[in-house]
């Protein structure tokens, strides 16, 4: 096996890509100090029982373990950030009233997501802690639209869901294996849900939960078929308002260059063991898996000693600059290689001015680069001077 193969779904980044993904994730970052969101800088590598413990545990088949030689006890690669900022927020912080984090940084997953899904993903995300109501929620959704607006996304599908509503049907038919029905209601394959439910007798919650596949699509409509079906269940009645509610809302409303359709998508079961509440996923085109996700997972600090409501999201940040277009050169200025003070000097005060400076080594003075050197650092006059590149001619 070649030295320089590398595993199955993990790749190098290359200059011009590692280019726009730094430069994605500085905007980013500043877009979330805007509103208020502190950056924090979780560890890669974690005890196990840390990074699996309370609603982390859903991670456990995509963490790779290994025993740490100092203390011989199992550790973890992080597969996914945000159960540490969780960590941070109740053990570390311990702050009253609302707390807004973010976070950017590699996770390193056992198992890729989908066929074409790297194993060391980029994350990048915010989480807001300390607020049970809409207005988190809303603000965190609307947070992901502007991330996506300032990566250049110009069309959004938001699909919106609550886990409490195949919660609440599923505690009232006592009996069924949620491992089995969670995946069939988010998979929407309605066949063998029908199948597994057909020893059930009558009742409308069995009604109901055979309706989740099809419960997707405008919010109106998805909401007036929704009311038929269910059953009176005041918790489901207020997911249901809740949703209503976030569907309308002005924030979650096309603009800034941004076109955002809402859907519903009530047989959404993602994360049901980690998400408490309301979940939403962003689609765009020319994308079969969701470019952001996130949701409410209230109480997830509990495990840490000290529960809180929480909501927030993350983006796939290499994904996301991917769709950014290809930069054209960034322009430089070239300069030759010597030890002379007085070009040293001009070539720093250049470089704190913000250009890009590239002195050329002996020999090398007519090779490629990513940089296009279109001026050049020349003595004239007996003083370093930036001019225009003279252009060998081909004649």
């Amino acid at each position: 096996m070649p030295r320089w193969l590398l595993p199955e779904s993990i790749s190098d980044v290359l200059p011009s890509e590692a280019r726009r993904i730094e430069e994605l994730r500085r905007r980013l970052l500043d877009l979330y100090r805007t509103y208020g969101y502190e950056l924090v800088m979780p560890p890669m590598i974690e005890y196990i029982e840390s990074l699996l413990t309370g609603s982390g545990r859903d991670l456990d088949l995509r963490t790779f373990k290994l025993i740490d030689q100092l203390s011989g006890r199992t550790m973890g690669l992080r597969a996914d950030i945000t159960p540490q900022v969780a960590r941070i927020d109740a053990h570390l912080l311990d702050r009253q009233g609302v707390t807004r984090l973010c976070y950017a940084g590699n996770v390193l997953q056992a198992r890729p997501a989908g066929a074409l899904s790297t194993r060391e993903p980029q994350q990048v995300g915010a989480e807001l802690y300390g607020h049970s109501g809409l207005e988190a929620d809303l603000e965190v959704i609307e947070l992901l639209l502007q991330s996506l607006r300032v990566a250049g996304v110009t069309k959004v599908r938001i699909d919106l869901g609550h886990v409490g509503i195949v919660r609440n049907l599923l505690n009232a038919l006592p009996g069924l294996d949620e491992d089995d029905i969670f995946p069939m209601i988010q998979s929407k394959d309605s066949p063998a849900l029908s199948q597994t439910l057909s020893r059930l007798a009558a009742t409308s919650e069995r009604d109901a939960l055979l309706a989740l596949p099809e419960l997707f699509g405008e919010p109106d409509e998805v909401i007036r078929h929704a009311e038929a079906v269910f059953p009176s269940n005041p918790s489901i009645r207020e997911a249901l308002g809740q949703l209503r509610q976030l569907a309308a809302s002005p924030l979650l409303a096309s603009r800034g260059g941004l076109e955002v359709g809402i859907a519903l998508d009530l047989g959404d079961a993602r994360g049901y063991r980690y998400h408490s509440g309301v979940i939403f996923s962003a689609y765009i085109d020319g994308m079969a898996n969701a470019i952001g996700r996130g949701g409410r997972y209230d109480n997830v600090g509990s495990a840490f000693g000290r529960a809180r409501p929480a909501t927030g999201f993350s983006l796939e940040l290499r994904e996301l600059a991917g769709l950014l277009p290809e930069p054209p050169p960034a322009a430089a200025i070239r300069a030759p290689w010597d030890i002379n003070p007085e070009l040293g000097a001009a070539v720093q005060a250049l470089r704190a001015a913000g250009e890009i400076v590239v002195q050329v080594l002996p020999g090398h003075e007519s090779e490629q680069q990513e940089f296009e050197c279109d001026r050049e650092l020349a003595l004239i006059d007996g003083a370093w001077r930036v001019r225009p590149l003279r252009r060998q001619s081909n004649g």
